[in-house]
């Protein structure tokens, strides 16, 4: 069935009419004492949970005459097993077509829910602008959830008086239970960015709202909330890349056809968990390329799995697929190489942001 749509694909939706051949010619081609009326009775409810309401009333009036022509047929047609046949047959009708306003029903009020869902998740997470300077941004995310449309994940990209800044991050929990967190987390980027004079004082703002939210909470989200993030800072002049790590997957750099993580110097742990350390890492510093990629990724990417449990691994998978036509390229090819490495079976929300520098 299709999530998105909620219908059925074409072969599906003929198998009640198939059914009912079948039970037709079955009735015919044997015995007196076998029927078919069971399986034109399967049809109807069949009917009812693939077709549309109209179809589901047509395929039921024809199981309906079938049913009344094979007793008439028999010449059982007035007799007690003849009305039983027929009566058994209208009411798996009537139970097909009711079955068929409850799924349309649900179908509506999924629709909703995932409207909802949706502006939720844009005005939580909007999209960032295509072009910042000689910066070309691109995003796409993927809630673990997906009928709810979001999850744990963040991004964030803001212009501010120190350059480019970018977000990336992964609260504790999916769905809806973590949008508490994103929103928290996002609202304290977007304010801090402006003002913060370095990546570590960003990094310290952001882990006191988290902080300060978590003490209004209870239990585990009290006590055991975290979220992993990795910070990027553009010079004015998008030459100079820095990054600070805060227990987040590695960025990777593709230039060309060639594709390296750029691993964090000094791991560190997550936002949230900065009491456990005394001292907090220092950021790295790159050279950005020209023409070269910046890829952040969040664990839906680095801990999808395939068949045998291995893990997914961008710098081997992308390696020599180069060079991309921008950041939607790099996007659309790691995506499609994900689903493909773990077969669509994706457990974790999965948000990815490429920046490509010109």
């Amino acid at each position: 069935m299709d999530r998105l749509s909620g219908r059925w694909p074409v072969p599906v939706r003929f198998v009640p009419l198939v059914v009912v051949l079948i039970g037709v010619c079955f009735d015919l081609l044997t015995p007196v004492d076998y029927h078919g009326g069971p399986l034109l009775a399967v049809a109807c409810v069949a009917a009812g949970a693939t077709l549309s309401f109209r179809s589901t009333l047509l395929l039921s009036a024809a199981a309906l005459a079938a049913m009344i022509g094979l007793t008439v047929w028999h010449g059982s047609f007035g007799h007690v097993l003849g009305a039983a046949e027929i009566a058994n047959v209208f009411l798996a009708g009537l139970i097909g077509l009711g079955v068929n306003r409850l799924i349309a029903r649900y179908g509506r009020s999924l629709a909703t829910v995932r409207t909802v869902a949706e502006a939720a998740q844009r005005a939580i997470l909007p999209t960032p602008p295509e072009r910042m300077g000689p910066l070309d941004i691109a995003v796409t995310y993927r809630a673990a959830q997906s009928e709810a449309r979001i999850g744990g994940d963040v991004y964030a990209v803001e212009d501010t008086p120190f350059g480019t800044r970018l977000l990336i991050g992964d609260v504790r929990g999916k769905g809806l239970g973590a949008v508490g967190a994103v929103s928290v987390l996002l609202g304290a980027f977007r304010e801090a960015a402006e003002w913060a004079a370095d990546l570590p004082e960003l990094a310290g703002r952001l882990e006191h709202s988290l902080t300060r939210e978590g003490i209004r909470r209870s239990g585990e989200d009290q006590t055991e909330g975290f979220t992993t993030a990795l910070l990027a800072e553009f010079s004015a002049d998008c030459r100079t890349l820095r990054l600070l790590n805060r227990g987040h997957p590695a960025p990777y750099l593709l230039v060309g056809g060639t594709i390296l993580a750029l691993d964090a110097a000094e791991p560190d742990l997550p936002l949230g968990m900065g009491a456990l350390n005394g001292s907090r890492s220092a950021p790295d510093t790159h050279r950005l390329p020209p023409g070269g990629t910046l890829l952040l990724v969040t664990d839906g990417v680095t801990e999808a799995r395939d068949k045998a449990g291995v893990f997914y691994d961008p710098v081997v998978r992308l390696a020599g697929r180069g060079p991309f036509e921008g950041p939607r390229a790099v996007i659309d090819a790691l995506v499609c190489d994900v689903e493909a490495w773990s077969g669509g079976r994706g457990t974790d929300d999965m948000a990815v942001l490429a920046v490509t520098y010109h």
